[in-house]
């Protein structure tokens, strides 16, 4: 498996150690984890060997690694293609019709009628095997969508999520009574190249959440320092959130792809920790549901130590936002702050606010965020609450602990929050105390 934490689980050759790993997720604030069905990097881990026939050493994972997520207490948001890599290794993959399988090309994965049955004929077979258990969050039916699945046609999207996400649906209500969420990711940049993607991303009527990989070229792909990427991820979540409307939203890949593949540099570790943190504060603030998804993009293929640590620092402040009451918009155009040195993200409703501001003037010679000493006395101006008494918690994102209780005014619908300087970044949680 592409996974070394997980690896130990084919065959069972060490089921204590991923029943171990998987604690340590859980005790480090994790609650849901991103897999594919299958890892096609190389020719032993094909779910199918050839159409239809499961290979019994990969479904006799899929059982053990279900039993685990339910005795841990995690779940799964599982797509059941790596498309990726089935691109790349097309040639050798079982669906390829030179091979036996159901399709002539890549370009025809959207629209031929053999791979729609064949994509239905896998998702049905794990849905009646698996989709019954409750470690299953949702599956993302088709990982990053993309017009060269469609003979390069963008509208392709669309009459696909239709056909598949309708039929699984159906398949699952007629066999359980209930459909488990459904999603579609897609690589982020597509949006920008394809804008009509959006519609079926962000609002079609059969999907339950929107999801994206963010991967900005220059900015989060390759970074320079640890500040901008997540300045590009606030950016862009922002008007994912814009998009998505009342559905939820949120980040299933993103990382240093470019850097790692194509430059060969995995980022060092003190660099890589701070740019993960600030990317999961700024990815939360924006208005998505939780921190993000980070593809590791290292050597090994895990994630850092310090990044599982920031993880738990952002878990330990989420209770302090009543999320069942908390119908958040993107407010980050319209924050402001008398200190020209931060850059402020948040959302927000009439009467709950999350705010992260980091500093964007003092960076390490390493692009890494070094603490501005002399940083002046802030007051934060945050729109759009109602007029009324506000608890404001501040957070101090690196030891994952509060600093301090105020408690602030709105009038005419803005609240003023003094926080006192800001010496490297902050996050607020802002919770009425009683509406006039």
């Amino acid at each position: 498996m592409n996974w070394p934490e997980l690896d130990p689980l084919f065959r069972r050759r060490d089921p204590g150690a991923v029943e171990r790993h998987m604690i340590w997720l859980r005790d480090h604030g994790v609650t849901c984890i991103r897999l594919m069905l299958e890892y096609c990097q190389g020719e032993h881990r094909y779910l199918e060997r050839s159409v239809g026939r499961f290979a019994p050493n990969m479904v006799q994972f899929w059982d053990d690694l279900f039993e685990l997520l339910e005795k841990v207490g995690l779940r799964v948001l599982l797509t059941p293609y790596d498309t990726f890599f089935m691109w790349i290794r097309w040639r050798h993959h079982p669906y390829n019709r030179a091979n036996g399988g159901a399709c002539a090309s890549q370009a025809e994965w959207l629209t031929c009628p053999e791979m729609r049955a064949a994509i239905k004929h896998r998702l049905a077979f794990a849905s009646d095997r698996w989709g019954g258990s409750p470690a299953l969050f949702a599956w993302d039916i088709w990982n990053e969508i993309h017009p060269a699945h469609g003979g390069g046609d963008p509208a392709t999207a669309t009459p696909f999520i239709d056909d598949v996400a309708g039929w699984l649906r159906a398949h699952e209500i007629e066999r359980r009574g209930y459909a488990n969420l459904q999603t579609v990711s897609v690589f982020g940049p597509e949006l920008i190249n394809n804008p009509s993607l959006a519609e079926a991303i962000f609002r079609h009527p059969a999907l339950d959440f929107a999801n994206t990989h963010l991967y900005e070229h220059g900015t989060i792909d390759a970074p320079a320092d640890t500040v901008t990427p997540a300045l590009a991820v606030a950016r862009l979540m922002g008007t994912a959130v814009e998009e998505a409307g009342t559905r939820p939203v949120f980040d299933s890949e993103h990382g240093p792809i470019h850097s790692f593949k194509d430059k060969k540099r995995t980022l060092p570790v003190a660099f890589d920790d701070e740019y993960f943190r600030h990317i999961q504060w700024a990815h939360l603030a924006s208005g998505g549901a939780g921190g993000g998804m980070r593809w590791p993009n290292r050597h090994p293929h895990v994630l850092t130590r310090g990044m599982r640590e920031a993880q738990g620092a952002l878990a330990r402040f989420l209770p302090l936002i009543d999320w069942s009451r908390f119908r958040r918009r993107n407010l980050s155009k319209a924050l402001r702050c008398d200190d020209p040195g931060l850059a402020l993200t948040g959302c927000g409703d009439e009467g709950q606010a999350l705010i992260w501001t980091v500093r964007t003037d003092s960076l390490s010679p390493q692009g890494t965020l070094a603490s501005r000493e002399t940083a002046p006395l802030t007051t934060l101006s945050i729109p759009g609450l109602a007029d009324g008494s506000y608890a404001v918690t501040t957070y101090d994102t690196r030891r994952g602990e509060s600093t301090a209780c105020l408690e602030a005014n709105s009038l005419g619908g803005v609240l003023r929050v003094p926080v006192g300087p800001v010496h490297t970044d902050l996050a607020l949680a802002v919770r009425a105390v009683q509406f006039a």
